[in-house]
């Protein structure tokens, strides 16, 4: 009887050390629900902002431990879908951000307190303390829920950059009067300074993800939410990492 509980209690420390070797494999698992972009569609091109310094806060937000777009499978779908649709034309999507970890809206939001006088990149009209009070760092922001996405159109064999007077300078991107993030009424979708082809390609994108069943924020050009988003009354806290 001894060997027998013996060897059981062996079994099941031997089961135990499995368990604990396997555990980091789930602690990188996603929430149920959630997917990285490039899993479902590869052919978008991905530049995200906020895991690095090229961005308004000028350095990598909390919660980004890879420039890694993760999204709900829904608007993953979606995604790829309007990537099919708009491939046969010479174009894809290049998205800035996906999910949004709740930890780095509010880095955004304390980032905002410590004040400072406008950014000529990124906000030339506005003082860092205002940001909030005028609509463009939100202290919640959809992107938490996983199913909202910044996003542009390029052209598939596009080489060179833009350089735009406001926002993300080396976005690889048509001219849409600004770049992402530009934090001035510039950037309002339908903005009436707007020069004819920066119109132009703003309402191509509003339309293609429109069809795809996005609508798009009228303060940002860039800024859309999947319309039938699964998570609509949640938001997300789970770091941004790398498969």
């Amino acid at each position: 009887m001894n060997r027998v509980r013996q060897a059981i209690q062996h079994i099941g420390f031997c089961a135990l050390m499995v368990a604990a070797v396997a555990l980091p494999a789930y602690a990188d698992a996603l929430p149920a629900g959630f997917v990285r972009l490039a899993d479902v569609d590869p052919s978008i091109r991905q530049d995200i902002r906020y895991a690095g310094p090229d961005d308004f806060l000028h350095r990598k937000a909390n919660g980004y431990d890879a420039p890694v777009c993760i999204l709900t499978e829904q608007a993953a779908k979606a995604l790829s879908g309007i990537q099919k649709a708009i491939a046969a034309r010479g174009l894809t999507l290049i998205v800035f951000d996906c999910y949004r970890p709740a930890r780095a809206v509010a880095d955004m939001g304390e980032w905002t307190r410590e004040g400072g006088p406008p950014d000529p990149q990124w906000y030339p009209r506005v003082k860092r303390g205002d940001l909030i009070a005028k609509g463009y760092v939100g202290e919640l922001s959809s992107h938490s829920r996983g199913s909202t996405v910044d996003v542009a159109i390029t052209r598939t064999d596009r080489t060179s950059a833009l350089k735009p007077a406001c926002g993300a300078v080396d976005a690889d991107t048509l001219d849409f009067g600004t770049g992402f993030d530009c934090f001035d009424p510039m950037s309002e979708t339908a903005h009436p300074g707007l020069a004819g082809e920066a119109a132009a390609n703003r309402k191509m994108l509003v339309d293609a993800m429109r069809a795809g069943g996005f609508k798009n924020y009228a303060r940002e050009w860039w800024h859309f939410t999947l319309e039938h988003e699964p998570f609509a009354k949640q938001r997300f806290d789970f770091p941004i990492i790398a498969d």
